[in-house]
């Protein structure tokens, strides 16, 4: 009679910088996430108006020209750029709706295709500074930002354009913005409004054209390497091209629900949406320890800027606090995107 004796291979437990580092991945893959719930559980319990359907969409609502502009700068940040006339784009958008609608008296789908048509120029205009002219993409698109806020002041001798306005020569404006228009941002479809569901689709469209096309496949490699992708036979130029007249048509958008949500031709309109576009395309950047642009990051990065600007104004705080919570968000995720993970790399 045999007997057998079964030997037991002792695993050792793992080591503490082992331990230390899976928590760092973590930390980086899912804190900004942890984040973002832990603030939507704080506000809904201590205010219960923050829970309302009609509060989430409004937040939604809100947040959606931001976030459209984000995905504009996230496919110029994923071609190693930042397009930083986003907010001009915007606001030149809001000008040429009005101006189309209450100047020339021109229906809702006239105002719509010159607005987009604005936007593609202003892409074109940035694309041929970058591309042709090789000046840094920051610096061409500050400057670009600078002319359209000039013109946009021009065309309407830097007056607002609202609808029964008198004219400079004495006249009344014939126009007005038409019902059909208004509903981009003030109307609902099956009882979501409009504005969000543009938001969603165009979410939607910007990740697969980014993460399911060899196109956005191509971007991400000339902004981790231009020269290497040049020398793979890539037409750089045109790319970067495309992603800076996608960027102006995606602003144009955000202009056109701006309009819409406003009913007037605000010559300030689309100043203050530069500055929210970059900080969700910035926050975007940590979203599951990417380290680089993504869509759905941007996505997240807009829904965090709305429930810190709707909790903290149920909650009662001014607006100069919230402008220091925000700043304060887009550094710990700055934290998480450059420092954090370095350090998991290194």
């Amino acid at each position: 009679m045999t007997s057998t004796q079964s030997t037991s291979v002792p695993t050792a437990a793992p080591s503490a910088p082992a331990v230390g580092h899976r928590i760092q991945n973590a930390v980086i893959k899912y804190g900004f996430i942890f984040v973002t719930v832990t603030l939507f559980a704080y506000f809904a319990i201590s205010e219960p108006s923050f829970r309302d359907s009609a509060t989430l969409l409004d937040t939604l609502r809100y947040v959606s020209v931001a976030a459209i502009l984000g995905l504009g700068v996230t496919l110029t940040m994923a071609v190693g750029g930042m397009d930083m006339s986003v907010g001009a784009v915007a606001g030149l958008g809001v000008t040429v709706a009005a101006k189309t609608m209450v100047t020339y008296n021109q229906v809702g789908t006239v105002a719509i295709l010159a607005v987009v048509a604005a936007g593609a120029l202003a892409g074109l205009l940035n694309a041929l500074l970058i591309v042709v002219l090789k000046i840094p993409d920051m610096l061409a698109t500050l400057g670009t930002m600078f002319v359209i806020q000039g013109t946009k002041l021009i065309l309407v001798d830097g007056q607002s354009i609202t609808p029964g306005m008198t004219r400079s020569d004495g006249t009344t404006a014939p126009g007005r913005f038409t019902e059909g228009f208004l509903r981009i941002d003030r109307g609902t479809f099956l009882g979501i409004p409009v504005s969000v569901l543009i938001f969603g689709a165009l979410t939607v469209l910007a990740w697969v054209f980014l993460a399911r096309t060899r196109w956005g496949r191509v971007l991400y490699a000339i902004g981790a390497n231009p020269e290497a992708s040049r020398l793979a036979g890539i037409r750089v130029g045109a790319y970067r091209a495309l992603a800076y007249v996608l960027s102006g048509v995606l602003a144009s958008i955000g202009g056109l629900i701006l309009a819409s949500r406003i009913g007037q031709g605000d010559v300030s309109a689309g100043t203050s949406q530069l500055l929210e576009a970059v900080a969700v395309a910035l926050v975007g950047t940590s979203v599951l320890g990417r380290g680089r642009p993504n869509v759905w990051g941007t996505a997240l990065g807009a829904v965090l800027i709305g429930i810190i600007t709707t909790g903290l104004t149920i909650e009662g705080l001014p607006y100069y606090t919230q402008d220091v919570v925000e700043g304060a968000v887009l550094i710990l995720a700055l934290v998480f995107s450059f420092t954090l993970s370095k350090r998991r790399t290194a």
